[in-house]
């Protein structure tokens, strides 16, 4: 077993947040009185709006601006996006669905061994950060492709970037380095 044959690793993505704006000011007591699934956090200035399929979350404010989590993938969360803004325009909302963007995608994938941290983290000295008293993994950055890493011991990793290439693209980047520090099964 070597670092460059090739292994088919499973990237599973948890969570895809985004962003868009609807040109228009929402009356936030309007949505929370005739919408459905609606909590309305009138402290905050926000309102909180479920859909069930696809299942997301969106906040709402009154500027417009909406952000939806949830999602697990890019497609998924502009279709939650667009049936969003939909369900707005029924409400009696001049809405029109513009400045989507995906800000964020989280995933987790599964190294096939364990890793050993600290040797791990001496070798990748300038990206990787361990403090084992804070956190019980090793903080990874990759500052081309805007992505954190979370490398546990357990081969988990947690990726952190903003879009679902970048996420994989940091996946393929950091396996060698993992696979160097892997711990040796007796």
């Amino acid at each position: 077993m070597d670092a460059d044959s090739d292994v088919a690793l499973d990237i599973l993505i948890t969570n895809v947040v985004c962003v868009f704006r609807t040109r228009c000011h929402l009356n936030l007591r309007k949505i929370a009185l005739e919408g459905a699934n609606v909590i309305y956090k009138r402290d905050v200035g926000k309102v909180l709006m479920k859909l069930r399929k696809p299942r997301i979350t969106a906040t709402i404010w009154s500027s417009g601006k909406i952000i939806c989590t949830g999602a697990t993938s890019e497609e998924e969360a502009k279709f939650g996006a667009r049936r969003l803004a939909r369900s707005l325009q029924k409400l009696g909302f001049q809405v029109i669905f513009t400045d989507f963007k995906v800000v964020n995608v989280l995933a987790v994938c599964n190294m096939p061994f364990e890793i050993r941290l600290p040797e791990f983290t001496k070798n990748n000295r300038p990206h990787a950060s361990y403090e084992p008293e804070l956190h019980p993994a090793v903080c990874y950055r990759i500052k081309s492709l805007r992505a954190t890493l979370q490398i546990f011991s357990t081969g988990s990793i947690t990726v952190t970037g903003p879009n679902v290439k970048a996420v994989a693209s940091a996946v393929e980047q950091i396996y060698p380095f993992v696979f160097e520090s892997r711990k040796e099964i007796l």
